[in-house]
């Protein structure tokens, strides 16, 4: 609400802020997209930054009277990552999909030729230590020469992306995995050049270690690229729902109209489109001619397709199965239903858990700590370790391992073991993947779920709040008893209802001018419509104030029930029935009754929440006994009846004093109390608000998903907690080991190619983590 200062000379303006997505290339690890946000936040008018490792983005609000988006993306671009912005008003979602496609087939592309020469290298490597294994000796392949030059070209090709950007990112204070790859292959190649250039000094030539770490690396970038691109499948294949082309229609009530087909981002909305057997639906729209059956699974998670008539829905990607209908167009480009989907699902991806704020905490330093701690390393194995212990440079285990007892060269490679065995990766897709994947699975079953910070919000729920109306109930009420008060008739009492109704899309005023229709009442004149929320309507119908609404209300109008009124109207709330009272200039004329039935999954859905140890609470603004009816029916014992939209929020957060609770609505009335929830579900019946306001939107037309969207919650939350209980766990075990703790007992060291191994697995287990949680989920669900 925009207030007016008193004093317009005093009078300050806020900075605007806008929104803007730019797609970044070039980010590796947890390192990697900590300085993209560190540099961003740090420019003027940048209010806040969020970066995805997966999905490639950076979401950023700004004040555009003080940077320009243009300004940030080559901020980006000059410290090594490439940046574009995402011009969503132009594009359409398979437009930005498709050039998003093009960069990552060129990049996959060129990853695969640096696998592909990182292999033969090693291959060739490999065979010149055959001998050790009783093979043959290979002269050429034996010498020394031969295993430079194997070595050089490594850094050359498959290593020179690493290493360059490695080195942009130290030099531009933003330390990355890749600079702590570099620094272990150039270590071991300098320091083995020194030792074949100066054979006096005795070292050992090790290069086979950097063609060894840079194809153990790539190798797991690869199989890590792979298994983050399935994750991200589902999303893919709800962009590839949207059609290219429309055939668009003039007349659609002509047996001869011809149809011309025009790109689907040209039709407007109005238009009429002719949509035949087998055809992907290409707007949103309403049918006006043909039947048929609608395939919706894509977008809600029905698996059956759903039978279509003159007046129903049709939703863009949809698949028509059966009969050839036209739609007259009502959502288009990013305004259709899928479009919506698609941006919510991108958005929950970018959108963090607050459990990652450790993982990125960890990674805005950890390079510099690994540095650290492999220079601590090489100073304390050359400097003390080898006095204090001076049986490691001799025993079997070390010479096997490590392949030399110089007291430089042991601590040299214990220290390459330590920058290459830790791995910020698997902090950095912890948290991404496994939202990713839980968003990806709820797109395809109609859980739209927005963002990480959801889901550790459904694990801290006590308490579900349900409103009546559309949600515990069908939402689609019908009249069932017309009482007249007095020397007015029952059809003139229903004719006044209706025609007051008429202004206003309420369900109960829905259900009473259809009973008006179908006894063929007309509508009388009337003027001067007026709705109040949740309480009734009022209007001048020729010449004369009537109202029509809840008992409450009424009452405050001062119309009010006598005896005889009462006796008649208990029975219809004590039958759970919603009795609404039509008032003419002063006295209650007649009562009309509603029915709305429940849903036939209500019971079950509360039952199960209750014997998962949550509260279930019943709120509605309906009568007391109506409401304590339909709680009866359910299992639900604590109600809170007869309260106005505007007191819904006002409960809510009365209950979240004592607990955490979440909210199911429909999303029209109850949006105050969705967004006052700590966790707010929107069911299908939804409007623009319902998006927008819930945490989790139900795209289908059943209750029982919303133990469907808590189970994938806690189930993606599960896999955030579980990999970074991997990724903190692994790097906290690895990195001594490299360091050598075990080598004084025991002997055991790990080297640095066995160092690089188990950092790639490091990384692909967190994503093949992620990826079981669609088995699992659908497993459970079955």
């Amino acid at each position: 609400m925009i207030q007016l200062s008193s004093k317009p000379e005093s009078k300050t303006t806020q900075p605007s802020t806008e929104t803007v997505t730019l797609d970044v290339q070039g980010m590796k690890c947890a390192g990697c997209v900590k300085s993209v946000e560190r540099q961003l936040t740090q420019q003027p008018g940048v209010i806040s930054a969020c970066v995805n490792l997966i999905t490639e983005v950076a979401v950023i609000d700004y004040e555009p009277q003080t940077i320009q988006p243009e300004t940030l993306a080559e901020k980006l671009t000059k410290i090594g990552f490439s940046s574009d912005i995402r011009t969503s008003q132009s594009l359409t979602p398979k437009q930005i999909h498709f050039n998003q496609s093009q960069k990552r087939e060129a990049e996959a592309k060129q990853q695969k030729i640096n696998l592909v020469t990182a292999a033969i290298l090693l291959t060739f490597s490999t065979l010149g230590h055959l001998e050790h294994f009783g093979g043959p000796t290979l002269p050429l392949i034996n010498s020394l020469w031969f295993h430079w030059g194997l070595a050089t070209i490594a850094l050359l090709i498959p290593g020179r992306e690493i290493i360059v950007d490695g080195w942009r990112g130290l030099s531009h204070g933003m330390a990355n995995m890749n600079t702590l790859v570099g620094l272990g292959t150039l270590s071991a190649y300098i320091t083995s050049c020194v030792a074949f250039l100066f054979p006096s000094l005795g070292w050992e030539c090790f290069f086979d270690e950097p063609v060894m770490l840079l194809g153990f690396i790539l190798l797991g970038r690869t199989l890590e690229k792979q298994a983050r691109n399935r994750a991200s499948s589902a999303l893919e294949a709800l962009i590839a729902l949207q059609p290219s082309l429309a055939r668009l229609v003039g007349d659609p009530f002509s047996d001869d109209s011809s149809s011309i087909e025009i790109p689907v981002e040209q039709v407007r909305v109005g238009e009429y489109v002719k949509v035949l057997p087998g055809e992907k639906i290409p707007v949103d729209g309403e049918i006006v001619v043909g039947k048929t059956a609608i395939d919706e699974s894509m977008v809600t998670g029905e698996s059956l397709p759903i039978a279509k008539n003159p007046g129903d829905r049709a939703i863009a990607g949809t698949i028509n199965h059966s009969g050839m209908i036209t739609l007259k167009t009502t959502e288009v480009g990013a305004d259709t239903t899928l479009a919506q989907i698609i941006a919510s699902v991108e958005t929950a991806q970018t959108r963090k858990a607050p459990i990652q704020q450790l993982a990125d905490t960890v990674a805005g330093y950890f390079a510099y700590g690994v540095m650290t701690l492999a220079s601590l390393t090489f100073l304390f194995w050359y400097v003390l370790g080898t006095h204090w212990y001076p049986q490691v440079l001799n025993p079997s285990q070390t010479q096997m391992l490590m392949g030399s007892t110089s007291p430089l060269l042991l601590s040299l490679k214990l220290a390459i073991a330590v920058l290459v065995v830790a791995c910020p990766c698997a902090l950095g897709l912890a948290t991404p993947t496994a939202i990713l994947v839980g968003t990806s699975i709820g797109s395809e079953r109609g859980l739209l779920i927005k963002g990480g910070d959801v889901l550790e919000k459904v694990h801290q729920l006590e308490g579900v709040i349900f409103d009546k109306t559309g949600t515990l109930t069908v939402g689609h009420p019908t009249v069932t008893d017309c009482i007249p008060f007095g020397d007015i008739s029952n059809e003139s009492l229903l004719q006044l209802a209706a025609t007051v109704e008429s202004g206003t899309n309420h369900p109960l005023g829905i259900a009473i001018l259809e009973k008006a229709q179908e006894q063929g009442l007309s509508l009388l004149s009337a003027t001067d419509f007026y709705t109040e929320a949740g309480s009734g309507v009022e209007a001048t119908v020729e010449g004369k104030t009537v109202w029509l609404g809840n008992q409450r209300w009424l009452e405050e109008k001062g119309l009010t029930r006598d005896q005889d009124q009462t006796t008649i109207t208990n029975p219809l709330t004590q039958a759970g029935k919603t009795v609404v009272y039509l008032g003419v200039e002063g006295s209650i004329k007649g009562v009309l009754a509603l029915k709305d039935n429940l849903r036939p999954d209500a019971q079950e859905t509360v039952s199960e929440l209750q014997k998962r140890g949550l509260e279930v609470i019943l709120l509605t603004g309906d009568h007391p006994q109506v409401a304590q009816t339909i709680a009866s029916q359910v299992g639900i014992t604590e109600v809170f009846a007869e309260v106005p939209p505007s007191g819904k929020a006002a409960i809510v957060e009365k209950l979240q004093s004592s607990k955490k609770v979440g909210m199911v609505g429909d999303g029209i009335n109850d949006a105050p109390a969705l967004a006052q929830a700590d966790l707010g579900i929107s069911l299908q019946g939804s409007t623009q608000v319902a998006i927008e306001t819930a945490d989790i939107v139900l795209m289908s037309d059943r209750l029982s998903d919303v133990i469907a969207a808590m189970d994938l919650s806690l189930g993606t939350f599960r896999k955030i907690r579980q990999n970074l209980l991997w990724a903190l766990g692994y790097n906290t075990i690895a990195i001594p080991l490299a360091a050598g703790i075990l080598l004084p007992s025991f002997g055991l060291i790990l080297s640095p190619a066995l160092a690089a191994g188990f950092m790639a697995f490091s990384s692909v287990t967190v994503v093949t983590n992620s990826l079981l949680l669609r088995y699992q989920f659908f497993h459970h669900q079955q």
